[in-house]
């Protein structure tokens, strides 16, 4: 049996990635490829458990290390429960969000370092990296025009920092696009979602075409 590929969408708050995660299922399902479509942190009940956590944190909140060890157990729960086996056996798996995110939140805007993050990852998942991972980007007041018609005022934790955290991680993501093009597909999504989807299908090109009949 051919292993699943494995697609993440990364990005900063309200860049459109769970908009584009979710049509880019629907549309492998009626391609008749079987695709899971899964979140991070979350997409298995331990993880999810820590999704709680982390936005909506109990007392004073995380720091920076403590988040980033929360979601390294979160993602290698996710990992060894979710995708791994899902991978394994032939399917498509869609995440929203992976380690990257980590990587540009707690390891570049946290400060953590992203060697560390990257440490972290390979004890708990492996160093699994997705097949392609698609960098959605939108100007920051598109983005903030977004979140504030979806959040209406409430936010969590992760969310709800300053703009000058949120701009690191923008940053901390174009610049893993930068230096590793190979992996990352960037995609504008200032644009209807439709017109964004079509777009993320044209990178997908490739790897669709290995599975046409």
């Amino acid at each position: 049996m051919r292993r699943g590929r494995f697609i993440a969408f990364e990005g900063g708050e309200g860049t459109g990635k769970s908009t584009q995660a979710h049509m880019l299922a629907d549309a492998l399902g009626r391609r008749g490829i079987d695709a899971v479509l899964t979140r991070e942190p979350g997409g298995t009940p331990g993880a999810e458990a820590i999704r709680s956590l982390l936005l909506e944190p109990p007392g004073e909140g995380w720091g920076a290390p403590a988040e980033a060890l929360l979601f390294a157990a979160a993602r290698a729960d996710h990992v060894t429960r979710m995708i791994g086996p899902a991978l394994e056996q032939g399917q498509w798996v869609v995440c929203d969000r992976f380690v990257d995110s980590s990587r540009a939140y707690q390891g570049g805007a946290g400060g953590v370092g992203d060697e560390a993050v990257r440490t972290l990852h390979a004890i708990g998942s492996g160093g699994l990296r997705p097949d392609l991972t698609l960098l959605i980007e939108v100007p920051p007041e598109v983005a903030a025009e977004r979140l504030s018609r979806r959040d209406a005022g409430r936010t969590d934790a992760i969310g709800g920092r300053d703009a000058d955290y949120h701009a690191k991680v923008a940053q901390s993501f174009r610049t893993f696009a930068d230096d590793d093009s190979a992996a990352f597909w960037t995609v504008d999504g200032n644009a209807p979602a439709e017109q964004v989807h079509a777009r993320v299908l044209d990178a997908l090109a490739p790897f669709l075409d290995e599975v046409s009949p």
